[in-house]
């Protein structure tokens, strides 16, 4: 799979290089964080928001929205899904990454999508980037096959437990609306047939389950 880079035009439609936070002390607590074997996401980590960065990034990059600030850790090369939020959402990455991304507007009526649109961007260990609310994304890839370390930060309260009963995927398997494709807080999920998701999960990834290492 072609990895372009984020630092490459292409790049714009998707998200953007955030350049005006020190990242610095994350990414240096961002290394102490397991790498497992699979991919663990914690959406929220005590010791991550009480650095003082924390403060920063809500009010410089969130217009003073209160944030959180987790991780996406482990080994991964697969896409296996493709999510969306209404906010963007700030990936640092404390390892070399990379991101496999869509937009939301190749997105068909019946909410499915050919990942053939799929692209790659390597996110280099110390960068930061605004993954942009109308981009589909999902877990970050490692490189070489090494694990990945990257700092997710989300409006407060995004990718928790939902509190009422949404919408079903129809029997046939198609989503009947959008909200059918909601699997927690701001969360909204195209899963792939081969990604192992959740019983009950929409697949509407049509095409490969893309593999970064073909």
């Amino acid at each position: 799979m072609k990895i372009l880079s984020i630092y490459d035009k292409e790049f714009k439609e998707y998200g953007r290089v955030v350049k005006n936070v020190d990242f610095t002390a994350l990414v240096e607590a961002m290394k102490k964080t397991p790498c497992p074997d699979d991919v663990v996401y914690e959406p929220s980590i005590a010791e991550l928001e009480a650095l003082p960065v924390a403060k920063e990034i809500s009010n410089v990059t969130y217009g003073e929205m209160p944030i959180q600030i987790g991780y996406c850790n482990g080994h991964n090369c697969m896409l296996n899904a493709l999510e969306y939020h209404r906010d963007s959402e700030i990936n640092v990455a404390a390892t070399d990454a990379v991101l496999m991304l869509g937009l939301m507007k190749d997105v068909e009526d019946d909410f499915t999508y050919d990942t053939s649109k799929v692209k790659a961007f390597l996110v280099p260990a110390g960068a930061a980037v605004e993954v942009f609310a109308t981009t589909l994304h999902y877990a970050p890839c490692g490189v070489d096959g090494k694990g990945f370390q990257v700092s997710i930060i989300l409006p407060r309260g995004t990718n928790y437990d939902l509190k009422t009963s949404h919408t079903k995927v129809n029997a046939d398997g198609s989503a009947p609306n959008e909200d059918a494709l909601i699997t927690a807080v701001n969360k909204w999920l195209i899963g792939h047939k081969e990604g192992g998701l959740a019983e009950g999960s929409f697949l509407g990834l049509k095409g490969k389950n893309c593999n970064l290492n073909e």
